[in-house]
């Protein structure tokens, strides 16, 4: 018998005027009688991390007595804690970590107390201990999404998309305490000396991940066209359809209508926010973004999973709140603003509000880790074939403590973790080592040391 599958490359794109669209993976991505571990079927791992400000209620004494963040059992099939409840279905991908410190946030100087909000940040992903500066010397990373982006990332498109939900607006000013607010805004830094600025704006990742204008006037021109951006591949989808097998069209049919979902979202919320001006909750923010943190944090995740589906990155950062915070989440049932009620003071009924508060935070990230496992990549789905780091740099937020640092990992990392674990520290434990064993697990194998690092966790 023979095999006539076609072959269609890992990196075939559906070209048009002014737009370029990556694919799913397919199918017809598998050469014929080719093992799929010997195949694009089996990627490398992608990498998000995600930043949640002003630490968790479960990381302070009385929390941490109450189990609001670690389980009470160490090892696997631990019970879910009440703040990581809503990531109970995908037990068999997560790993707690608890009891880890990250000692490049704290000062190391008198001069440098109560600066830990605009300091802790830049320490997140870095495990480094910023220079104190307000001028333009700034010195802290290099942070380790940056350094798998460097390892793994330069085949790909976009090397990194680095996304938050709010921001000073300049990574030049001064944000008090003898600190620039490049270290209040950047979590990812390529080098000690080059800090990545973040994009907020649904609209400009969109575009800058489909290729649809390389410069503000251009996107501004298309946009005025009042056309879809599959419009302008229109035709090279007729063209590919014609060669792939029934599954592969309808995957690919799916992948694009998810396409065209998301960029309506993006023209509903730019049109509503013009038409409302006035009334805008957030009257200062750019007119694509969203007035509800939950529309714009869904938005941001969801053109992740797009951008992890077609390799367009395999490497992304996400800071979903500012320190010192004032935002309310009226869907928490929470009313007080964050950071107020970050600084409990030990308060019992304060603390039980500030861990509602971090469970509703993970609850919005759920649905992430839920469509990466719900998407098909290669010889498994792409949480199979991801890492996701989620946490705070900040312990116990009403001492700026900050030990006892709140993390989780999602995903298998293309079978380097096994999941269904609570690891509980050793105290002392530097978060460092934490970022160390992430990198070595991504196939990072000549990193000997990233901040304080001085060994592996046992993941």
């Amino acid at each position: 018998m023979f095999i006539t599958r076609k072959h269609l490359s890992r990196r075939t794109v559906l070209r048009g005027l002014g737009a370029t669209v990556a694919l799913p993976f397919l199918d017809s991505m598998v050469s014929a009688q080719t093992p799929l571990h010997r195949t694009a079927a089996m990627p490398k791992p992608r990498f998000a991390a995600i930043e949640m400000v002003h630490g968790a209620a479960g990381s302070t004494r009385a929390g941490g007595k109450l189990n609001y963040w670690s389980p009470v059992k160490e090892g696997r099939d631990f019970e879910f804690p009440p703040t990581l409840s809503p990531l109970e279905p995908h037990r068999d991908y997560l790993t707690v970590i608890s009891n880890s410190d990250l000692h490049g946030a704290a000062p190391w100087s008198p001069k440098e107390e109560g600066a830990d909000h605009t300091r802790s940040s830049a320490v997140f992903l870095t495990a480094a201990h910023p220079k104190m500066t307000e001028g333009s010397d700034f010195e802290c990373g290099p942070s380790i999404d940056q350094i798998y982006a460097q390892a793994f990332g330069q085949d790909t498109p976009i090397p990194s998309i680095q996304l938050c939900i709010e921001d000073v607006g300049s990574l030049s000013a001064a944000c008090g305490y003898g600190y620039s607010c490049v270290y209040t805004d950047a979590i990812s830094w390529a080098t000690a000396t080059t800090p990545l600025p973040s994009e907020r704006e649904p609209r400009i990742v969109f575009e800058r991940l489909f290729g649809a204008g390389s410069t503000a006037d251009e996107r501004s021109r298309r946009r005025a066209e009042d056309r879809s951006l599959l419009d302008r591949v229109a035709g090279a989808v007729v063209r590919l359809r014609q060669d792939l097998g029934a599954s592969d069209r309808s995957r690919l049919d799916s992948y694009l209508e998810n396409v065209r979902e998301i960029e309506r979202r993006i023209e509903k919320i730019e049109s509503h926010n013009t038409a409302h001006a006035p009334e805008r909750q957030l009257p200062d923010a750019p007119i694509g973004v969203p007035d509800t943190f939950r529309e714009h944090v869904d938005l941001l995740l969801d053109l992740q999973v797009l951008a992890f589906m077609t390799e367009t990155t395999r490497v992304s950062s996400f800071k979903m709140a500012r320190d010192v915070s004032s935002a309310i989440y009226p869907e928490s049932g929470v009313k007080t603003p964050f950071h107020s009620l970050s600084h409990h003071g030990q308060d019992p009924k304060k603390l039980d509000e500030f861990a509602r508060l971090n469970q509703y935070h993970v609850s919005i990230v759920a649905p992430f880790i839920e469509k990466l496992k719900n998407t098909p990549d290669g010889d498994g789905n792409l949480l199979d074939h991801s890492l996701v780091l989620y946490g705070s740099p900040m312990g116990d937020s009403h001492t700026h403590e900050h030990k006892r640092v709140p993390v989780f990992l999602a995903g298998h990392a293309s079978g380097a973790i096994k999941g269904n674990l609570h690891l509980k520290c050793a105290e002392g434990t530097p978060m460092a080592n934490v970022l160390l064993t992430i990198g070595h697990r991504l196939g990072v194998n000549t990193l000997e040391q990233i901040g304080d690092s001085n060994g592996e966790i046992e993941i």
